[in-house]
């Protein structure tokens, strides 16, 4: 058996690839484990087990045999439970199972929200569609629709006002329940918000939220306003404002016991002030977020996370501005076909530090509805927050995906 650190990474797919490669890179032992027989990531890792990232028993029993010396995963919800549950379990560096639990599930962390005094809106949970239709007078129209246990936007649905279709609302609530593993559906008020909502990372060290990166989430108001297609670095809120998110996330953190690791948030400014923290999610951001605040900040976050589930030393882990404006966009199709090409404007190159794309061409594509559907991705620079919020939030002037017949 190696003399290296051996740490078990949950998930082996496109997502997790980063994680992989870096623990590797930095001389660690790594094993994988992913339902995914053909996930990219096995065949960079020195171990891979096929087994699904959410049972928590079959997983434990891998990491034992393993001999892990610590735990975690990369920009997934699924497995951030798992990761707490083997850690406890273990004793490896984590935090604890049920509060991770708490975050995870959207209807747990709404009654925690609610318990504790927090903002939250009127929202409540269904397994059968006959039920949430019997209820839906109690919601204020726009409503949302979504499961309790899901990421990247999966099965989320808003319905505007109290006219809508019986058919539709029951094909919107089969659809949720079909993304959770819970088979439950949030239903909840869709708030109104002031300026932009707020995507970002932070990192905890010692119960501490040391670092935090708010952004400006970036919606395809002709696709699907539902899915973000990027964030952009530095927020555009008062640091006023941030300063008090900063103390209410690090309240919730402090009532939940958490301790230590990367964390994605997502929230906004009521209307009337208030701060509703739609969701802590207890792993790194998805779309780029750490790459991006990295080049904002100097900040690697996947390198602190690294560290902190192998128990080594985080702190010199400490606020850094934004210096610079950047962002991440995940380039997508307003409409389902063969994808053709990408046509990117003059305008944009320049923009443009880092470019992947997923498809190749003559792929079938679909609509941009979850953040499943992305079919490349983008990091840009701008010389001045104006320019970065025109183009982010006017992206289809110039970067356009063609499919045959375009």
């Amino acid at each position: 058996m190696s003399n290296k650190k051996r740490l078990m990474i949950l998930g082996a797919s496109r997502v997790q690839l980063l994680a992989i490669q870096y623990a590797k890179s930095k001389g660690y032992y790594v094993i994988t484990c992913d339902m995914d027989a053909d996930s990219v990531g096995r065949d960079y890792a020195d171990e891979f087990y096929q087994v699904s990232t959410s049972e928590c028993e079959e997983v434990l029993t891998i990491a034992k045999r393993c001999n892990v010396d610590g735990v975690m995963t990369y920009a997934a919800d699924v497995a951030a439970p798992t990761v707490a549950f083997v850690g406890n379990e273990l004793g490896l560096p984590s935090n604890p199972y049920e509060s991770v639990l708490t975050l995870a599930r959207k209807d747990y962390f709404r009654d925690f929200l609610r318990k504790n005094d927090y903002y939250v809106p009127t929202s409540d949970v269904y397994e059968d569609w006959r039920k949430a239709a019997r209820d839906v007078k109690k919601f204020k129209f726009p409503i949302l629709i979504k499961p309790c246990d899901s990421a990247g936007s999966r099965g989320m649905k808003k319905f505007v006002d109290d006219k809508y279709d019986e058919n539709d609302f029951q094909q919107a609530f089969d659809n949720a329940l079909s993304f959770s593993r819970a088979k439950k559906v949030v239903i909840e008020d869709f708030i109104q918000r002031k300026k932009c909502q707020i995507a970002g990372d932070g990192f905890v060290v010692d119960g501490k939220l040391v670092f935090r990166c708010f952004a400006n989430e970036h919606f395809n108001k002709a696709c699907n306003t539902l899915v973000p297609i990027g964030e952009s670095f530095p927020s555009i809120h008062d640091v006023e404002v941030q300063e008090m998110a900063h103390k209410q996330l690090q309240s919730i953190f402090a009532k939940l016991g958490i301790r230590l690791g990367a964390f994605n948030f997502d929230f906004m400014i009521t209307t009337n002030d208030d701060i509703f923290v739609i969701e802590i999610g207890p792993r790194n951001g998805g779309n780029l977020i750490p790459q991006v605040t990295r080049y904002a900040t100097g900040v690697d976050m996947l390198d602190y996370t690294v560290k902190a589930a192998l128990g080594e030393d985080c702190s010199d882990l400490r606020m850094h501005d934004v210096k610079g404006y950047y962002s991440s966009y995940m380039i997508h199709s307003r409409r389902e076909g063969i994808f053709q090409r990408i046509n990117i404007s003059d305008d944009l190159k320049n923009n443009i530090l880092e470019h992947n794309m997923y498809v190749e061409i003559g792929q079938f594509i679909e609509s941009y509805q979850m953040a499943g559907c992305a079919l490349g991705e983008m990091i840009l620079k701008f010389e001045s927050m104006d320019e970065m919020l025109h183009k982010m939030d006017n992206m289809d002037l110039y970067c356009n995906v063609l499919l045959n017949g375009d």
